[in-house]
């Protein structure tokens, strides 16, 4: 981790140092989270390879446009990145609607509806992973809009890099049908839903620690699989 006089100037406010002061204690853990991510992701990488070649010819036979979904989001620190995710929507999906997904989108392509219920359209970010950009375990990447929301203490969240999966994650993990009746599903994330996601995310950053990233990973594989 940076040092405190070295943190963006937003982050450098009371809220957010109580949580730095916890994650400067866990110096090891933070290490071994680093190691973990880049020999893992690797890994996967080589063995999923077939599975991304699979999904790329389902993507294009389906519908025009790219393979991957690049979008600007926001992890440690601040700093922004170009996520990637396999395309689940059709071309210019965010030009004809919100930034969030609700649930029977109809931006949503066939063979996208398919790679979100597995959650097989976030395995690309093990590049992301691999690149220091993300890592398995963490507060899911906001685009800036939504980073943009933030209050002080949330901020916090941006000590660490942005994750694949979280608590939060696991527990909004039907969130587009919490969206679907919703006159304005982006002031209903920003008011409603983001907050409550983030009382997850900043009891992450109290308990961090390398096995608990393992119990969380575990629960998330059980939670896809239900």
């Amino acid at each position: 981790m940076k040092k405190w006089d070295k943190l963006p100037d937003v982050m450098k406010t009371d809220e957010v140092k109580p949580y730095y002061l916890a994650l400067k204690r866990k110096t090891a853990s933070l290490i071994i989270k680093r190691v973990f991510d880049i020999i893992v992701s690797l890994i996967l990488l080589i063995l999923l390879s077939p599975v991304f070649l699979v999904i790329s010819i389902m993507i294009k036979t389906d519908s025009k446009g790219p393979v991957m979904f690049r979008q600007v989001r926001v992890t440690q620190y601040g700093k922004t990145f170009r996520i990637f995710k396999f395309r689940t929507m059709v071309t210019d999906a965010e030009k004809l609607g919100t930034q969030v997904t609700v649930d029977n989108d109809s931006r949503i392509t066939k063979t996208g509806n398919r790679l979100r219920k597995c959650r097989l359209d976030e395995i690309p970010q093990l590049l992301n992973i691999l690149k220091g950009e993300m890592s398995f375990v963490g507060t899911r990447p906001e685009v800036e809009k939504y980073v943009n929301c933030y209050t002080p203490e949330m901020m916090a969240t941006l000590l660490l890099p942005a994750g694949v999966t979280s608590t939060a994650s696991i527990a909004y993990k039907d969130e587009d049908r919490l969206l679907k009746d919703a006159v304005s599903p982006d002031d209903v994330y920003v008011k409603q839903i983001l907050p409550e996601k983030m009382k997850y995310n900043l009891e992450y950053l109290k308990n961090f620690g390398f096995f608990y990233d393992i119990r969380v990973m575990i629960r998330t594989v059980t939670a896809v699989a239900e």
